[in-house]
């Protein structure tokens, strides 16, 4: 049985035989519902369609100068010698 989390809205809509059979096949094969498979399908698709929408957005608009500040954060790497703790437990 399938648990909702939220509310949800019914769809509907055809597709050929032949991708509602690979639904079926699909559907059996990873022990889940067919709706299910299609939720997860649907929202896979409009995440990806959401990144693309976002790389424009970050062609058009970079970022600013304060914003490219925080990048230099990630190379900081470990700010101590983790050696050094190894060597201190035994």
């Amino acid at each position: 049985m399938t648990k909702y989390l939220s509310c949800m809205t019914m769809m509907s809509f055809r597709v050929d035989e032949h991708e509602a059979d690979e639904i079926r096949q699909w559907a059996e094969q990873l022990g889940v519902d067919r709706s299910q498979l299609l939720r997860d399908a649907t929202h896979r698709y409009l995440v990806a369609l959401a990144s693309e929408r976002d790389a424009q957005t970050w062609q058009r608009q970079p970022l600013t100068v304060d914003e490219e500040a925080l990048a230099g954060v990630a190379d900081w790497g470990p700010s101590e010698e983790w050696a050094d703790w190894a060597d201190a437990t035994r």
